[in-house]
């Protein structure tokens, strides 16, 4: 197999980053430093570092809070991506959305008590990128920012990152019963309006509100998935 120097300037980038973060003994939570730090320890360029830092993200082994910095996951070990592997091999579809079910109405009343000016800016902007998704492959990566965003907006790391191994094991779980009957959402899709609500509460300082918006939103979609749970 023919690999191009970019993608092995990539992988060398990706290899350096790694072996930094282990031989300084980050532990799950703790922020790495700044990418002009990184820069002069690295001595890579920025260009090189943050695809290398993309690659991590993509791998679960980090995670990046606007305005915050880049923080370790605890799904960043290979044991923790082992298992989180083997989780998503056990759990179906139905039990997935149980568990986002519990989760995520409680981080949508912690976003409307925590959430910065900046988070709420971030959250309108994710909505109004899923409103405009041109395909449904394109919805759902919206759908997922917006979401993710309300994990962010929680101020809470140990939440964000609850969030992002319930969500790492939502991509690889199978949705073989999924069949879409057109090319993209329609105007009137149901979730737009439920973002809304759940967006409302949080804009409104409102816990109880963004709570049963977002409860109400999930099980509206585990409706249109599997019926009545």
């Amino acid at each position: 197999m023919l690999i191009r120097p970019e993608q092995s300037e990539r992988d060398n980038a990706v290899s350096v980053l790694r072996a930094f973060i282990e031989s300084g003994g980050y532990v799950p939570g703790d922020r790495l430093p700044s990418e002009r730090e990184l820069i002069g320890s690295l001595g890579m360029t920025r260009n090189r570092l943050r695809k290398a830092l993309d690659a991590l993200e993509r791998d679960g082994e980090i995670w990046r809070h606007v305005g915050k910095g880049t923080f370790v996951s605890a799904q960043g070990s290979a044991a923790g991506a082992g298992s989180l592997v083997q989780l998503s091999q056990q759990i179906t579809p139905v039990q997935l959305m149980r568990a986002r079910i519990a989760l995520e109405p409680a981080l949508a009343r912690e976003a409307a008590l925590h959430a910065s000016h900046e988070a709420v800016v971030r959250l309108r902007q994710a909505m109004r990128r899923c409103r405009n998704a041109g395909t449904w492959d394109a919805y759902e990566a919206q759908d997922d920012s917006f979401h993710r965003s309300i994990a962010e907006a929680t101020d809470n790391v140990l939440l964000l990152s609850l969030f992002d191994q319930l969500n790492q094991v939502r991509r690889t779980v199978a949705w073989n019963n999924v069949v879409r009957q057109t090319n993209r959402p329609d105007d009137n899709h149901t979730s737009f309006e439920e973002h809304e609500k759940i967006l409302e509460g949080i804009e409104a300082r409102d816990p109880v509100a963004a709570q049963a918006a977002m409860h109400l939103h999930l099980r509206s979609v585990s409706g249109r998935l599997f019926g009545e749970l």
